[in-house]
């Protein structure tokens, strides 16, 4: 890499970290640079999963307080996504790296949709449940295998798995939305751990590319955190809306 490309990939870094707290598409910023710089796109995506974990790291520590008001929804979320992304990450060194090239885009797009969505049918489901319903602060278990199977995306692929997850814990939960973008954040982080450790043996790296990313995506990663916990509901979900189409739009391409 010369000097330019290693600025490039620092930024994208950062720039992917403060996505990864805050919209949920950290994967679609920074995968892209490792690509264009020259790294093939398996070593890419295994660079990309280890660089970008110091990102949900210093993003989970960054939401410590909003991951401790459900604390057996945390617990379930941290294992159910770990648990997913060890199939995913079994999935990303069996499989040939196009396998989801053609589901992917769809996915995210559908995804964003229905984090657009969400209040409506949200309030809709309320009024058939009656107005007195108490609010779903346990997760059921439906909501549960979509959660893993989430978590399954993360540990192949990743990009918009942040997003799946708000659409996930949006439907299955009637949580405030700063807990739902620290769950997501948490989500995207358990998946990226444990993908790192099968990586860190099974795969090829590039240990440049990682250190780099790596640097950039711890700073961004908590500064998003931050970010993150002040955006407006109706913002946030415009963002992610936004962000969502556009990514989808440029993974069709």
């Amino acid at each position: 890499m010369t000097g330019a490309e290693q600025l490039a990939v620092l930024a994208a870094g950062f720039g992917a970290g403060i996505l990864t707290s805050t919209v949920g598409v950290a994967s679609l910023l920074s995968f892209p640079v490792l690509v264009a710089v020259g790294l093939p796109p398996v070593v890419a995506n295994a660079s990309n999963t280890i660089g970008m974990t110091p990102a949900g790291l210093s993003g989970s520590f960054g939401y410590r307080l909003e991951l401790r008001e459900h604390p057996r929804i945390t617990f379930l979320v941290l294992v159910l996504c770990a648990g997913g992304s060890v199939a995913g990450a079994a999935l990303l060194l069996a499989l040939p790296p196009d396998v989801f090239a053609a589901v992917v885009p769809w996915l995210v797009l559908a995804t964003s949709i229905l984090v657009g969505i969400q209040p409506l049918v949200t309030k809709r489901l309320r009024k058939r449940r009656g107005v007195d319903a108490a609010d779903r602060v346990t997760m059921s278990p439906a909501t549960a295998v979509w959660a893993t199977l989430t978590g399954v995306y993360g540990g192949y692929f990743g990009a918009g798995s942040g997003v799946m997850m708000v659409a996930v814990l949006g439907f299955g939960l009637d949580l405030d939305l700063r807990i739902v973008n620290a769950l997501k954040t948490l989500a995207v982080t358990a998946a990226n751990v444990v993908a790192t450790v099968i990586f860190l043996f099974l795969a090829d790296l590039d240990w440049l590319a990682i250190v780099l990313l790596a640097s950039g995506s711890v700073v961004g990663g908590y500064v998003g955190a931050h970010i993150g916990r002040r955006l407006p509901p109706a913002l946030f979900r415009t963002l992610i809306v936004i962000v969502g189409v556009t990514a989808s739009i440029l993974l069709l391409r």
